[in-house]
């Protein structure tokens, strides 16, 4: 048995003399570096071992935990050779049987013998009329020291040791047992042997790592009590400890965040509002009251001579493009230069023609720039695209690059920021001297989520549909439906309607059963000959996805057969039907995405989800969600409560980074806790001079560092 408090979260694995070599290359392949690497690598789920039923009340198929004697012990012979154990009730030699085997596994005969107790933890199954459990884990009881002594010394000596356990702890059985990802090349029970020794030797009044926002509750007897604990409630306990400390690390990036870029000075950009005006008395329609809102929120920013970091949010087809356009108006007005990145060459084209159809008779020049397109038409010869004059320009990455760089940038507009990296959004903002930042996106984000990856922006939301928009109705079909469904869509295209046929896949594919866009192509060719249909996916280059769009929106393609390439921006206002072939193969988020590319125009609109999954399978409940709203917001909270935070939003893009404790991010509770702590810190102390909040200091300059805040 080891002594307690010999070890340090901060030492090398390489310095525990119990670890063996081939175990500590396995570990660091695996990036595990130092002793708090292990130990934070937390249990993903447990398992109750704790209750033991008689052998005589087995029945096949049960998974079941059992105390038991050992009454025989040796190699059997069938198919293949094993090692099989014949135990029972100790005091019983004649009562019911369990035969225990072990396969391909020679060591657990240099372990076991007859006479022993064993706790055995496995799947019970039938066999020739004998209950047995295959491979299961076990534990010999430390009463059997002595003859586990016998045994080595009958095989010649050979050394073989006991686990380090107290007297009176098992680690692999009865008890509420983690379980862990899987290491290549280290077994489970190896794994959690090791987590157990480490914890053993960790001393109790072993701090933190960094900031400790949860005193009270020891980290040392909180890590044991996550690892290995007494009741699903204390795990819980301890769960929700860790995940409060990693929200407070986030909550306190964002605050410090947020207090150096509120007090930032930056550019007064909104100077006058005939332009706008302009704008506004041309459109045949008026803006909703949530678009009125967001527009004179933005520019109240825009008034002031601090820089503007604002998200605008709204479901799609909510109209945030043109409010984006109305601030972008007010920056050319105050003698500035807007630009607006977006994510895809399709989409930015898209902003350009808009813009150009909204300003075409307004006196306001506007650029394209992509990285194989240009469109300077409002450009005067010998003054060229990188003059100073205010403009309005519209680009792809294409802007981060040094010949297309926005020169004067009084606004930066980000489209669908979330497809874009933490370093290429700052790369755009760095285009200018502190210009108003605006970010747009048309993923609906549940409000925690909100809060915690844009805690340093000011948030406006779109939260109403324009009124002039087409009914969208949502459909739940299968393959022996497709009759029905070919002959609605036939219809609608003798009607002059427009339709999306959507597929998983680009090409088949031998290990996913889903649908291929080019396979559909052919497919759909032959149920419609005389109608064109188009083929959209994401290896074709920039100038093959133009032309077929370009089609699509003048009507002469009627069928686009497609990838989820059009997920994103494009607009057909004509096209009604959207068929998304193996639904259950999207993310929820994903296919109201998708849906939003019809109901673009006046004319009711159908989305067909067509899908195998059956009534309970989680596929199933995800689709039956989507057929029930369109509003995209709650869509959101929904797909949040299937999936789980994780895949929401990609962290690495958003900037959240690893998240270990998920719990916190659905718990509006935890995230305002930690706010309200870390806001009290950087009032108390908004240099971090204080020894103890040296820590703090210490996270922000390894982030600055990284970039992640500055």
């Amino acid at each position: 048995m080891p002594t307690p408090g010999r070890i340090r979260l901060a030492d090398a694995l390489g310095t525990l003399p119990f670890l063996n070599p081939r175990e500590l290359k396995v570990l660091q392949a695996a990036a595990f570096e130092t002793v708090e690497d292990v130990l934070m690598r937390v249990p993903r789920r447990y398992e109750d071992r704790r209750s033991t039923k008689p052998i005589a009340t087995l029945v096949n198929g049960e998974t079941v935990s059992l105390m038991v004697h050992v009454y025989s012990a040796g190699w059997r012979f069938s198919y293949k050779r094993y090692f099989e154990v014949s135990a029972g009730a100790e005091g019983d030699p004649y009562g019911a049987r369990i035969y225990l085997r072990w396969f391909n596994m020679p060591y657990v005969a240099k372990l076991l013998a007859m006479g022993m107790n064993l706790s055995v933890y496995g799947k019970v199954k039938e066999y020739a009329g004998k209950l047995t459990i295959t491979n299961p884990d076990f534990e010999i009881m430390e009463d059997e020291d002595a003859g586990h002594r016998l045994v080595a010394a009958a095989m010649g000596g050979i050394p073989v040791s006991l686990p380090d356990m107290p007297d009176t702890d098992l680690i692999h059985t009865a008890r509420i047992v983690p379980i862990y990802r899987g290491i290549s090349g280290m077994s489970a029970r190896s794994f959690r042997a090791l987590v157990w020794r480490l914890l053993q030797e960790l001393p109790a009044d072993t701090p933190q790592p960094g900031y400790d926002v949860a005193p009270a509750y020891p980290f040392r007897e909180a890590l044991q009590d996550i690892h290995f604990p007494a009741s699903p409630e204390v795990s819980h306990k301890a769960r929700m400890r860790f995940a409060l400390a990693e929200c407070f690390r986030q909550q306190f990036t964002v605050a410090w965040k947020r207090r150096r870029t509120q007090g930032r000075v930056g550019q007064i950009t909104a100077a006058g509002d005939g332009y706008l005006q302009e704008l506004l008395e041309s459109l045949p329609f008026s803006l909703t009251p949530a678009q009125q809102r967001c527009v004179a929120e933005i520019r109240q920013d825009m008034e002031k001579p601090q820089q503007m970091n604002r998200l605008l949010q709204g479901d799609v087809g909510s109209g945030k493009t043109l409010v984006a356009l109305c601030a972008m108006l007010l920056a050319v007005e105050s003698g500035k230069t807007a630009a607006m990145i977006a994510p895809t060459q399709i989409l930015a084209e898209q902003h350009y023609n808009n813009f150009r159809r909204l300003l075409k008779d307004m006196d306001v020049r506007l650029s394209l720039r992509t990285s194989d397109r240009a469109d300077d038409s409002d450009i005067i010869p010998e003054v060229g695209y990188g003059d100073a004059s205010p403009r309005i320009i519209v680009g792809t990455h294409a802007l981060l690059y040094k010949k297309n760089r926005p020169v004067n940038l009084g606004l930066a507009v980000i489209d669908e920021q979330h497809k874009f990296g933490v370093a290429q959004r700052e790369k755009f903002i760095n285009c200018g001297d502190n210009p108003d930042v605006l970010v747009m996106t048309a993923t609906p984000i549940p409000r925690t989520l909100t809060l915690t990856l844009y805690g340093d922006l000011d948030v406006s939301v779109i939260d109403e549909l324009p009124a002039n928009r087409g009914e969208i109705i949502t459909a739940l079909r299968t393959p022996a439906q497709m009759k029905k469904i070919i002959s609605f869509m036939r219809t609608e295209l003798e009607a002059g309607r427009q339709i999306y046929i959507v597929s998983p896949l680009i090409d088949e594919s031998e290990t996913r059963q889903q649908a291929s866009a080019i396979k559909e192509l052919e497919k759909w060719r032959a149920v419609f000959p005389d109608v064109n249909i188009g083929l959209l996916h994401g290896r074709l280059s920039a100038e093959e996805k133009d032309a077929v769009m370009g089609d699509f929106r003048a009507a002469h393609t009627k069928i686009l057969v497609a990838t989820t390439v059009v997920e994103v921006g494009v607009d057909v206002p004509n096209a009604t039907i959207m068929m998304i072939n193996d639904a259950d193969s999207f993310g929820l988020s994903q296919l109201h995405q998708l849906r939003g590319r019809i109901g673009r125009g006046q004319y009711k609109s159908y989305c067909i989800l067509l899908s195998t999954a059956k009534p309970g399978e989680p596929g199933r409940e995800k689709l039956e969600v989507l057929c029930s709203t369109l509003n995209g917001f709650e869509i959101a909270e929904e797909d949040f409560r299937l999936r789980g935070p994780g895949d929401v939003l990609g962290t690495a893009q958003s900037g959240l980074g690893t998240v270990r404790f998920a719990e916190w991010l659905s718990d509006m509770r935890l995230i305002h806790r930690a706010n309200r702590d870390a806001t009290a810190i950087l009032d108390a102390d908004p240099e971090l001079r204080l020894p103890e909040h040296a820590p703090l200091r210490a996270l922000i300059e390894h982030e600055e560092e990284q970039g992640i805040v500055g």
